[in-house]
Parts: C-alpha cells; sequence; structure tokens
C-alpha cells in the first residue's frame, strides 16, 4: 500500500494600496512620473488654454492630458491597449471604458497648446551648478542639432505639410532643440517641415542662451549672421567649421591656434589633428577645425577645448533616447499635421520628465555623473508603475522614488572613450553599399588619445613687388601704401570700402572697389565679406616693400 502525502502551499497575499484622483479622474495619472506633471499644472495648463470640459464628461480632459503621454510612453499599442494599461492598475473601481474612436475625439479637443504649454513648464537646464561633467569653467556647454529622420504616416495631409521625402518613402519632420550637453535635457525645442532649414529653426531658439552658456555646434551652423545672432545673447561659441572656409589670420596664438574673424565676430580658430589608439592597437588619426569666441588662449588653452568639443556628442545620444529608446523606431502615429503637433509636443514632454526624474536620482548622490544613468531603466520603470498605478501621489515625499532607486541601482560604468563605428546605409538605394569613413566596423575602446594643435601656415600667394596702382609714384604718394597704413593702424578693424574712399578724397568709390578687390585677390588685404575688409599679418611686409621700391 503506498501513500502520497501532498506538502502544503507556501503561498503569500500582498495587499496594495493605491492612491488616485476620486472618481471619473482616476486614470488620470503617470505613475511615478505624475510628480513631475502633478494634477496642479495640467489643470492649471488646461484652464489657461481654454480647453477644460464644459462638462464633467467620462473623459475630462485632465484624464486626456495623461492619457496623450502614455500613449507616447507605450508606443507599439493602439488607443484602446493604451487606456487598458492606465486602468489596469484600479481593479475594482468604476472606470469608463471609451472606444478608440471616444478616445481620438478627446485628443481633437485638447489640441496641441496645452501639451505645448507643459512641455515649455519642464523644459530648461536641469543640472546644478556643482553637478559633474555639465561646465567648462563658469560657463555650461549646450549644443544646436538637428534630426531629420522622425517618419510619419504617408497621408496626403501628412504630405501636403511636409512634403514626399525618400527615407525609407514616408515624409519626415525635422526636429531642431538645444541641449543641456551634461544631462542631455531639453532646453527648447521647435519642429516642421525639413525644407526650412537647421539655421532658420535654430533661430527660434536663441532667446534661451545665456551668457554663462557656450553653445557647441556641429558643421553647417557656422553662417555669418547666426554666428553673429548667438553672440548677441552674449552667450559663447564653440562649433566645427566647414574645411572650404577660409578665415584670415589676425594674429598667431602661442598654443598654435590664431583670431581670426566671421562676419562681425572676433573669433579664434583650432586646427587640430586627433590621433586615437585603440585597446587592439589600431590607430586612427582625424581632423577638427573647430572656431570659438573664447579669444583668451591662457585661460582656454586650444586642446582643452578640442577636448571639450566631444561633449557635443551628447546631444546625439538625447536623440537616440527619442527615436530608439522610447519610439522603438516606430513612426508616429497622426495622420494630420495637427495630430503630429500635438504628438510631438507630448513625447518631448515625457523624454524631458524621465531626465528630470534621472537627474535629480544623479544629482542625490553627490558626485554622481548624469551620465551614468541608464536611460532604458528609468523607462521601463516608469511604464511598470504606469501598469500598477503606483506612485501617483508618493506615500514619503522625498528627492528619490522607485523610478530613482532603480537608475542609482544600475548605474552605468563611468563613461569610456570609443571609436564608434557611425556606419551609414544610403538613404536612395539598398545596393549603394555603406559610406566608408575610415571608421572600424566595430566599436572599440580608446586606449590613449593624443591631441596636436597644427599651426596655421602661410596660406597665401607670394606678394607682388609693385601694384600697377602705383608703378610711376615715389614710395610717400603711393595709393596702396597709404590705404595699407591705415588698415595696419588698427589691424583688427572691419573697414567698409566707403570708410576707406571717405579717408582720402582723391579715389573715387567705383575705383576703391576695385583695388580693393584685387589687393584681396593677391593676398595684401582680406576681404571679410561683401565690401567689407580687414588688414592681414602680410600688411606690414607689404608696407615694407612698398617702402623699398
Amino acid at each position: 500500500m503506498q501513500v502520497h502525502l501532498a506538502l502544503p502551499s507556501a503561498l503569500t497575499a500582498i495587499t496594495r494600496t493605491v492612491t488616485v484622483a476620486a472618481g471619473r479622474f482616476a486614470p488620470g495619472h503617470l505613475g511615478e512620473l505624475t510628480a513631475v506633471v502633478p494634477f496642479e499644472l495640467v489643470d492649471a495648463v488646461l484652464a489657461e488654454t481654454r480647453t477644460v470640459q464644459r462638462r464633467l464628461r467620462d473623459l475630462p480632459s485632465r484624464v486626456g492630458m495623461y492619457f496623450l503621454l502614455a500613449m507616447c510612453l507605450f508606443p507599439e499599442v493602439g488607443y484602446r491597449l493604451v487606456w487598458d494599461k492606465l486602468t489596469a492598475g484600479l481593479a475594482g473601481m468604476p472606470v469608463a471604458s471609451p472606444s478608440a474612436k471616444a478616445l481620438r475625439d478627446v485628443r481633437r479637443r485638447l489640441g496641441a497648446a496645452p501639451v505645448r504649454s507643459i512641455f515649455e513648464v519642464l523644459a530648461g537646464p536641469l543640472a546644478r551648478p556643482t553637478t559633474p561633467g555639465v561646465r567648462f569653467g563658469r560657463y555650461r556647454t549646450v549644443s544646436f542639432d538637428g534630426c531629420s529622420s522622425l517618419r510619419v504616416p504617408d497621408s496626403p495631409r501628412n504630405r501636403a505639410w511636409l512634403g514626399r521625402t525618400a527615407h525609407h518613402g514616408y515624409p519626415t519632420l525635422e526636429l531642431m532643440t538645444l541641449v543641456e550637453t551634461g544631462t542631455r535635457s531639453l532646453i527648447g525645442a521647435v519642429f516642421g517641415p525639413t525644407d526650412e532649414g537647421e539655421t532658420a529653426y535654430a533661430c527660434r531658439l536663441l532667446h534661451l542662451l545665456r551668457p554663462d552658456m557656450l553653445v557647441l555646434w556641429d558643421k553647417g551652423f557656422d553662417a555669418n549672421a547666426f554666428l553673429d545672432a548667438v553672440t548677441a545673447t552674449g552667450a559663447q561659441v564653440l562649433g566645427r567649421l566647414r574645411s572650404n572656409r577660409r578665415t584670415p589670420i589676425l594674429a598667431r596664438l602661442a598654443d598654435g591656434s590664431y583670431l581670426s574673424v566671421i562676419g562681425t565676430v572676433k573669433v579664434r580658430i583650432i586646427d587640430a589633428e586627433i590621433t586615437v589608439t585603440c585597446t587592439d592597437g589600431t590607430v586612427l588619426t582625424g581632423s577638427y577645425r573647430l572656431v570659438t569666441t573664447l579669444t583668451d588662449a591662457r585661460r582656454h588653452p586650444a586642446a582643452a577645448l578640442t577636448g571639450l568639443y566631444h561633449e557635443r556628442w551628447e546631444h546625439e545620444s538625447a536623440y537616440y533616447a527619442l527615436r530608439h529608446t522610447i519610439m522603438a523606431g516606430r513612426n508616429l502615429r497622426s495622420g494630420d499635421p495637427a495630430g503630429l503637433k500635438q504628438e510631438m509636443w507630448a513625447l518631448l514632454t515625457l523624454y524631458q520628465a524621465l531626465r528630470i526624474v534621472m537627474v535629480e536620482a544623479a544629482e542625490s548622490v553627490p558626485g554622481t555623473d548624469p551620465d551614468r544613468c541608464c536611460f532604458t531603466v528609468a523607462l521601463q520603470t516608469a511604464r511598470d508603475q504606469v501598469v500598477q498605478a503606483t506612485g501617483i501621489v508618493p506615500d514619503e515625499p522625498g528627492p528619490v522614488g522607485l523610478i530613482g532607486r532603480q537608475v542609482l541601482a544600475r548605474l552605468l560604468p563611468p563613461r569610456r572613450h570609443r571609436v564608434s563605428t557611425r556606419k551609414v546605409k544610403s538613404p536612395m538605394s539598398r545596393y549603394s553599399g555603406r559610406r566608408d569613413d575610415g571608421r572600424p566596423e566595430r566599436s572599440r575602446t580608446v586606449a590613449r588619445l593624443a591631441v596636436t594643435v597644427l599651426e596655421p601656415g602661410p596660406g597665401q600667394p607670394p606678394l607682388p613687388a609693385a601694384s600697377r596702382d602705383d608703378r610711376h609714384t615715389v614710395p610717400a604718394q603711393r595709393r596702396r601704401h597709404r590705404i595699407l597704413a591705415l588698415l595696419q593702424d588698427d589691424p583688427t578693424r572691419l573697414w567698409r570700402v566707403a570708410e576707406i574712399a571717405a579717408r582720402f578724397g582723391d579715389i573715387r568709390l567705383d575705383t576703391m572697389y576695385r583695388q580693393l578687390s584685387r589687393w584681396a585677390d593677391s593676398g595684401l588685404i582680406h576681404k571679410i565679406g561683401p565690401g567689407l575688409y580687414a588688414a592681414t599679418t602680410w600688411t606690414s611686409t607689404a608696407l615694407q616693400t612698398a617702402g623699398d621700391h
């Protein structure tokens, strides 16, 4: 006879207390992120934009706002499943069960204005002055950069606004942001069709710059007018120059850089060669050509600025978090411009809310660099809390909630230098292969990084023995000698043709234009812009040459 004994199962009952808004407002939450986007803020924005419901519905406007943010938090599912995630933790409560059409209608009722207002409240620099990795001296490092690979549905209304593009057959949206590089937080953002140009969009964010900011940018932002507009805000600049940009050498500095001028802005040019030695012995070389308004070489050495410029690539990490970590490479949902604008502001608001929680967590542990906070950990924890409806009203208010604790428990290792593959497939044809920029196929760890500042060469053609304008006159009366002497008296001044002609009453304006143009072509002076000239390092030699003939 056999006896079977059944051991009692070990069971544990878990009871949770969920605190949410009362009545029909209960589904309006975002888990722990509700503390970043609180009820009071949402209600105030709805009242300001006049989008509060006129009668209490099953879907109040406040609930609709949180639905918009949750829609971006769960981009892989449709409207009904997003709603199910908002209400999954509210079992036992009488909550509405709206149709997909009802959820679409609440989106249309709200519009883009209230979501944009919330983003503008949350946007801005997040780091304290003592946060590691956010400052260069007394300057907070920020950067401009555009993203033109945000794909949208190929609908007639979207095409009418954005036009057709060759990006996998979908219209694309141009996003321009100003980012605090140390925390990757958004200071400001604009977006629209891709044909307006990056600098045109960036000009709409210039009001956000402050005198304590150092602006980093990539090639393409060095237009004269844009550089002048940025410096007019009081902010400093460090950016790359296009390789075909010709800059006059006004004065050579001890660290190998030189003073120059772009438009009407006095700048400093740094030509640097970078040699990278990887752990496997591979040696790669590259070059930077930088322009900066930090003209004091003693206070801001060229090698230090060249190393700092690498911070600009933190902007790419911000776009990676937007496009790939949150959106997972998916298209936006909306089939019309009004819906796209609303969705984009909601996506940017969600991103900024996550960054706020991450930076607060990093600053709660002194000495922690925000670079070490993992965006994926923060995103996934926030998604779990929305489903569980936890942390909506914190039991114990404090600087770090569950998202922050999870981020701190899974800090990334300190940032190490790596060589990125950055291999880009041709967007025009799948058969065009890959663009080869000389970098390895896989990322490699850098063992040693050497920066060599290259001193500028002569870069000017040989000086002529004499000008045809003054071959038959004595030295004291030579026109060239007198004009060169005028420019040399104030070598950093930018002279207009009319100003030079006014100093010499015996020279006609049209003649002066022709002569200055010829002298600039021969290297005697610099032509800075249309009708704008300056002395060069060759001017004193030219004066000596003129005096010897």
